[in-house]
């Protein structure tokens, strides 16, 4: 009997993942794609980095593949790019220590800093922007801060998707921890839309790249 609530899909996918795991890789053609928010939330603005990564794995084809992987608190779903490999991931700790899930995930797949993508929930861009950061501090935000302190590193590129900033500073947790207005959801979907096509052309483009560096 397979391990309680692993389906054959779980079960297929974490024999893949260790195929992975153990099998040498071409420098530069596997990268890892993180979600960051809090598990069991859908729906907050906290955890629409977590949003992006459905869409993401809807265009790439892997929305019934994600499976649990109890060594690094997540669950993850590898879909191909062309020759690249990504590996999908949404931590299943809180979001303040997200990177232990994050840098443990790394390191199972033999991934550097510069290869790992964060999606996060930005206060200081309307809902709607995005911006591509390559590396840098966390801004305030405590996932990026934890993946930071966990990798040892701030080279990590980001996806950085607005939610606004509240005008008074007392309501920013609540702000940050609600749910999407029935407003803000009208606008959600073709905003996951462009975050994907985001990340998958710079993510193409480094592939084809000679170097790992962003």
């Amino acid at each position: 009997m397979g391990q309680p609530g692993l389906s054959h899909t779980g079960l297929w996918l974490s024999r893949a993942m260790s195929r992975c795991i153990l099998e040498p890789r071409p420098p530069g053609k596997r990268w890892l794609v993180v979600g960051l928010g809090n598990p069991g939330m859908p729906g907050t603005r906290h955890s629409v980095g977590m949003a992006v990564l459905g869409q993401l794995a809807r265009r790439l084809g892997v929305a019934e593949s994600w499976a649990r992987d109890r060594r690094c608190a997540a669950d993850l779903a590898l879909a191909s790019l062309g020759d690249a490999q990504l590996v999908l991931l949404r931590p299943r700790r809180l979001m303040n220590v997200n990177g232990r899930s994050v840098a443990r995930a790394a390191e199972l797949f033999g991934l550097t800093a510069e290869e790992v993508y964060l999606v996060h929930d930005e206060l200081d861009k309307p809902l709607g922007k995005l911006a591509l950061k390559l590396g840098g501090s966390a801004r305030g935000h405590n996932g990026v801060r934890s993946c930071i302190s966990c990798l040892n590193s701030n080279a990590m590129p980001r996806l950085r998707v607005g939610i606004g900033r509240p005008t008074h500073p007392d309501a920013v947790q609540a702000h940050v921890l609600g749910r999407f207005s029935p407003a803000e959801q009208e606008l959600l979907p073709p905003l996951l839309e462009r975050a994907a096509d985001l990340l998958l052309d710079h993510i193409r483009e480094r592939s084809q790249g000679p170097s790992l560096g962003p």
